[in-house]
Formats: structure tokens, C-alpha cells, sequence
């Protein structure tokens, strides 16, 4: 096929060899450059991506508005680095800036966290040689600049869509992300894995790990560096601090400040000479025995504690060498830092601790980027928080104003909170019950167990926690709730699939990890309302623990009016639409599309029933016996693993005798495999969730398998 131009924005044009041959070729009179995706997917800096990515980004995506980078488009990999001067260096990193202000103001997602590490990431990969030196963090919203510096920058217009690339570090995605970022917390554990790894088999490269504020909050961060500490192992840990805090109160006061003094005193700290000399003065004490080392020791850590900022000596306790604080932003310090760290042969774990500010824009990209989207009808907050102005009512923001009601009527309900960050629709509360609100963080454990001891001391807690991230409490919830059947109500948010963010907070294990203990009451919500009689019905239950999920994303109706919960009757469930021949049986959300699924065999002449299960444990046994008994098919539909609800079916039915005649049974549940990122609708069909799939499986029981191909075309 012959090439045809197509005139792209900025006077960019582009030859294309079919639609998207092995290579394309892009002109512009201030970058030309040609894409050989061929090229591409040999190329070590870039193993396996395209297999996983599987295509380049749609044209209209692919072309955004281009600022001029001169200095980036010619960086293709981190090695391209080691030639720029610190000048040069300076540039990239606003450029850099730049090309993030530029693609992610367009793909709505928040890039803070990423324009306040560009400097830093500019100087660990001019400092260290990646992929051979590791270079691990802990969380995805840090490594924007990571991904563009390591040959992903043509894919960043793809971030978090189907096929695209992911909003976190991916093993399988590029050879320069050795570990994949978790829940954050998780970057010392595996770095400190990866170097004792190194030790044992005599390599001799560097690992390097990046915490910041968030993850700090977290027990496993301290665990990790304990060790560490132990084990002596040569490790750099830095701490990228962002100066968040939990509580506004907090951020009102000190912060740490840099200033020439601290700047001097990190570099003195990380020079050679001052290490070998402090190493030195360590084997002279040792010699010289009668408690000298000890002394020595807390005469060091002493004055290394006045030499750094408040909270040094508490890294220096765990066993790690503190420097800092550095200036995150000046290249030159990050830079000299850097490399006197990496000089040492022999170091131990090291804490470089690194200031930074996530409103680092440069003045006249803000400018720019604020005009235009004032243009759309957006603030500037808008611009780096993309809050539409539009906001379209969520589940969350129906649990709180239910929560507040309850709250208004018994003055023991206190929420507790745990998670990455808190969902905005939870100020609400805390602005009306501010003493009765508790943010930990990412500590869920602490969270689960503070709200046995809160439901002890006689208050009813309602113990907040997305379903990916209550995967980290579980023995508290075993041990400190169940097993000791503390009324604590436990609301699931992100319940199942959750689109952009993928597998890595996918919440879908909660239901076959909770319906397993003896003494929880399993709840799921299937549209707002019963969300709001939830509420209501955990307030009352005073003997055992409880739990309820919800999805994430928008009701299911619109401009709905919040009125006061109704207890619900323990384990009853209900019929919503009365058919024959076929029962739907639906759990939580997945109601809704099994009442999608009623509306597209109703136009093929089927009339099935549809019921509302609400409860996974104890399970409706009323209900589910007139289900076997006037349908010859039953199918129970679910967004969650196998061993959930559609398990706890299984069992009672057979047991029950109800699988010995006539009756079939199918379950529909997640498929068993990771669903990666795309978008709620695209990961609902990968899962074969979708009203279409409920019904193409009805079909295909009823022996209709051509209308059920039909109905998937």
C-alpha cells in the first residue's frame, strides 16, 4: 500500500505504510524523528514492551500539542545521560516538566508526585548505571519521568488504557523496572532481597530504593529498614519528602528547611573521606575495648542527630546512615550526593533524605497549561487535581451522608479510616464529627485493630478500608475481630474491578476472604439504596463483626435524594423480577447487569427471575430453596474470585440435595487471572461480567448457542 501524508497539529506530518506498519516515519522542522517499531521491540531498553503494550496509541492521542524539547528527544535511554553537563542536565529536567504538564493534562490523571521527583529522577539515572543498578520505588504516581527517561516517553498518551501502559513499575513492561510497585511500602523489602541476592553471588551492583511520605506510615517500611540494619547490607533508601502530613494541623507548622548550612552538612556526610573516617574511628574503639565502642557510638549518633534535622536519629537507630536534608530540586546536591554514595565499596544501608515540592511547575508552562484549560471551564486547581466541576454523585458519597445521619442519632459512631489517600467525599464527616474521625493512613493493620479496641471501650466503629488494601489486615481481622467477635463494621470500598488502576488495587479476593470466618456477617450492596439500609443495619448489629462492599464509580441512579436507612433482616434477600425456567441469582453490583441481562433475553421471548442475594453469609436458605425448586436453571453472578459467593451457594445446594435432580448450576465470577488496566466497561467484558455475557451463558444452558453467538457479535 502507498504512503499517504496526514497533517498532524504543529506542522508535524506523518507517512504511514499501511495503518501501522513496522515503521512510521514523523517529520517536524523541530524534531524529526523516525518510530521503527521493529527497532522498538529488539531494543534492550524496551524488552517486551511492545508484546505487552500490543499497539501504539491512537493517532488522535498520539499527537499532542508539542512543546519544544530539544535535549529530551535526544535522550532515547538513561545512558544518553552521562554525556550532558549539569547545564544540560537542568534543561532535561525542565523539559521533562514540560512534556508531563503536556500528555498527562490529557489523559486526566494527577502528576504531582511525578513533577516533584523529575530532578531526582534525572540524578539517579545520570548517577547509576540502570538496569544493571536497580533503581525501585514504591509508588507508580512517582515514576512518570522514570518511564519517559526509560524509552516509554512515545507511550506515556497510553498510560492506564487497555493495552497501555501501566500507572505503576512493571516487570513485564520494561527491564528497568526490576520490581513492580505495590500498595507502597514494599521497595526496601525487595531491595534489600535484591542486594543480600547480590552479596551471596559476588556481583557488585547498586540498589536503590525510593519511599516517600505515604509509605512511611506503614509498618513494613520499618520492618524492612530494621533489617537492613542488621544485615549491613549496601542499600540506598531514599526518602522523597514531599512534605505531606495526615493532619492539616501538622502541615501548619515547621517543615525542615534547606539552606546552605544543610546543604554543606549533606554533602560532608556523604563524602568519602568523612565515612572513612568516621569507619576508622569505629575499629580504633573496638581495639580499644572497656565499653569505648559504645561510648563512641552515642557520642557519634549525638552529633550526627544535631547535624540533621529533627526524627534523623530514628533511621540511625534502625541501623541506617542518615544524609540529608537534601535539596531536591538542586541537581547539583542530589547530584554530588549521589555519587559520593555510590564511590563507597563498603557502606551499609544509607537514608538519603530528599525535600521536594509538588507544585514545581515551570512559570510559563503553568501559564500556558492554565489558560487553556480555563478555556474549557476549568479552575486551576482543576489542572493538577482534575476534580471535574461536574461532579457526578459516587457510592462513597452516598455512605457518608448516610453515615452522618446515623452518626447525628448515635453518638458512639466513629469512622475510622486506612488507605493510600482518603476519598474526598470523606471530609464531609470530618468536618461534622471531627472528634470522631480517624485518618491512620496506610496502616491497616493498626486501623483494624484500633477499631476492635475503639468497639471495646463501647463506640461503634465503622472501620473504612478499599478491598485491595484490607488484604494487608487480614490476620488483625482473623484475630483481633472474628475470632473474638468484636462488633466492628467494616466497609469495603473499591469493590471488584476498578479500571484504570488495574490489578494492583483490584478488590477482588474480599468476598471469599471474609464469607470464610465464623463469626462475620458478609453484606454486598447492589445499587444505593441498600447501601444506605446497610449502614443502618450494621449500626444496630452489637454481637459480631459485619461487612459491606460497594463498587467504585457513580450511582446507579441520578439526582438521588438521601433519605434515612432501614435494618435489613439478617440473611434475607430478595426477588426483584419473577420469571421461569431460569433464575439469576446476583450478588452486590452485579445485580444490575443480571437485570441487563433479563432485558435482552425478555426480547428473545425468555423470562427468567432475578434475585438480589444481599447477603453471602448467612446465605438466604429460604430463598435459594424456591429458586431450585421452580427453575431448572440457577446461575449466580458475582465480581469476585472463585471461592466466594457463588462457592457458599454450591455448598448449601448440595448439601441440600438440590444437585440431585434437575437442577443446573452454573457460576459466573472473575476470571482466574489479574485483569489489567483499562477502562470499567473494557475490563467488564474481559471478565465476561457484562449483561450480554449473563445472558449469552442463559442462552447457551437453554441450548440456543447460535442466538448466544449472535447476542456476543
Amino acid at each position: 500500500m502507498g504512503t499517504a501524508p496526514t497533517q498532524c497539529p504543529s506542522g508535524i506530518t506523518a507517512n504511514f505504510h499501511a495503518k501501522f506498519d513496522n515503521r512510521t516515519e514523523f517529520s517536524c522542522s523541530s524534531f524529526p524523528f523516525t518510530l521503527n517499531l521493529s527497532k522498538l521491540n529488539s531494543h534492550p531498553t524496551s524488552k517486551g514492551l511492545v508484546n505487552k503494550i500490543g499497539s501504539l496509541p491512537d493517532i488522535d492521542d498520539l499527537f499532542w500539542e508539542k512543546v519544544p524539547t530539544p535535549i529530551l528527544d535526544v535522550v532515547e535511554n538513561p545512558t544518553h545521560l552521562k554525556s550532558l553537563s549539569i547545564k544540560e542536565l537542568k534543561l532535561l529536567a525542565d523539559e521533562i516538566r514540560l512534556e508531563l504538564s503536556s500528555t498527562m493534562s490529557k489523559t486526566q490523571r494527577s502528576f504531582k508526585a511525578s513533577l516533584a521527583a523529575v530532578e531526582l529522577t534525572v540524578a539517579l539515572h545520570y548517577v547509576f548505571h540502570a538496569p544493571v543498578d536497580k533503581i525501585l520505588w514504591d509508588a507508580g504516581e512517582q515514576t512518570y519521568a522514570h518511564k519517559i527517561l526509560t524509552g516509554r516517553r512515545i507511550l506515556m498518551p497510553t498510560l492506564r488504557q487497555k493495552n497501555g501502559l501501566s500507572g505503576y513499575t512493571s516487570r513485564t513492561e520494561s527491564e528497568y523496572d526490576p520490581f513492580g510497585a505495590g500498595h507502597g511500602c514494599n521497595s526496601i523489602s525487595a531491595g534489600l532481597g535484591m542486594a543480600v541476592a547480590r552479596d551471596i553471588k559476588g556481583k557488585r551492583e547498586r540498589v536503590v530504593t525510593v519511599i516517600n511520605n505515604t509509605t512511611t506510615m506503614a509498618g513494613q517500611v520499618y520492618e524492612a529498614m530494621s533489617n537492613a540494619g542488621y544485615l549491613d547490607s549496601n542499600l540506598v533508601v531514599i526518602l522523597n519528602d514531599s512534605r505531606h502530613s495526615l493532619h492539616p494541623k501538622i502541615e501548619e507548622g515547621p517543615k525542615t528547611s534547606i539552606n546552605a548550612l544543610s546543604s554543606t552538612l549533606s554533602r560532608l556526610q556523604s563524602s568519602k573521606s568523612f565515612r572513612k573516617f568516621r569507619e576508622a574511628a569505629k575499629d580504633v574503639t573496638k581495639r580499644i575495648g572497656m565499653g569505648m565502642h559504645e561510648l563512641a557510638a552515642k557520642v557519634d549518633e549525638y552529633a550526627r542527630g544535631m547535624m540533621g534535622p529533627l526524627g534523623s536519629t530514628l533511621f540511625e537507630e534502625l541501623g541506617l546512615y542518615y544524609i540529608g536534608p537534601v535539596d531536591g530540586h538542586k541537581l547539583e546536591d542530589l547530584i554530588c550526593v549521589l555519587q559520593e554514595v555510590a564511590s563507597l565499596d563498603s557502606m551499609g544501608p544509607v537514608l538519603i533524605h530528599v525535600i521536594t515540592e509538588e507544585n514545581q511547575c515551570s512559570e510559563d508552562n503553568q501559564k500556558k497549561v492554565t489558560v487553556e484549560k480555563q478555556q474549557e471551564g476549568l479552575s486551576l486547581n482543576d489542572i493538577y487535581s482534575f476534580s471535574n466541576n461536574d461532579h457526578c454523585r459516587t457510592y462513597s458519597d452516598c455512605l457518608v451522608e448516610a453515615l452522618v445521619m446515623e452518626a447525628e442519632k448515635e453518638k458512639d459512631i466513629v469512622v475510622v479510616h486506612a488507605g493510600i489517600e482518603m476519598d474526598p467525599s470523606l471530609k464531609l464527616f470530618r468536618e461534622r464529627f471531627s472528634d470522631r474521625f480517624f485518618d491512620v493512613g496506610m496502616a491497616e493493620q493498626h486501623a483494624v485493630t484500633f477499631a476492635a479496641g475503639l468497639s471495646c471501650g463501647g463506640l461503634k466503629p465503622f472501620c473504612i478500608i478499599p478491598s485491595a488494601f484490607l488484604q494487608r489486615a487480614y490476620d488483625q481481622v482473623v484475630h483481633d475481630v472474628d475470632r473474638q467477635r468484636i462488633p466492628v463494621r467494616f466497609v469495603i470500598t473499591s469493590a471488584g474491578l476498578v479500571g484504570s488502576d488495574g490489578p494492583l488495587q483490584c478488590g477482588a479476593f474480599d468476598i471469599t476472604f471474609m464469607s470464610c470466618l465464623p463469626n462475620m456477617i458478609v453484606m454486598a450492596a447492589s445499587d444505593e439504596d441498600e447501601l444506605i439500609d446497610m449502614v443502618a443495619t450494621a449500626t444496630r448489629i452489637d454481637d459480631r463483626p459485619v461487612c459491606f462492599r460497594y463498587p467504585r464509580g457513580a450511582l446507579v441512579k441520578t439526582d438521588y435524594p438521601i433519605h434515612g436507612g432501614s435494618a435489613l433482616e439478617i440473611g434475607t434477600g430478595k426477588v426483584l423480577v419473577e420469571g421461569k425456567d431460569v433464575a439469576l441469582l446476583g450478588y452486590g453490583a452485579m445485580v444490575q447487569n443480571c437485570l441487563k441481562a433479563h432485558s435482552l433475553l425478555s426480547k428473545l421471548g425468555i423470562n427468567v427471575t432475578v434475585a438480589d442475594a444481599r447477603f453471602c453469609k448467612p446465605l438466604d436458605i429460604k430463598l435459594l430453596r424456591w429458586l431450585c425448586s421452580n427453575h431448572d436453571i440457577l446461575i449466580t453472578v458475582e465480581e469476585g474470585s472463585v471461592g466466594g459467593f457463588g462457592s457458599h451457594v454450591a455448598q448449601f445446594i448440595a448439601l441440600d440435595g438440590q444437585l440431585d435432580g434437575r437442577l443446573k448450576w452454573r457460576p459466573i465470577v472473575l476470571p482466574d487471572n489479574y485483569i489489567e488496566h483499562a477502562s470499567p466497561k473494557e475490563q467488564l467484558a474481559l471478565a465476561g461480567l457484562t449483561g450480554h455475557h449473563i445472558a449469552a451463558t442463559t442462552l447457551s444452558l437453554l441450548g440456543r448457542t447460535r442466538e448466544a453467538l449472535l447476542l456476543m457479535c
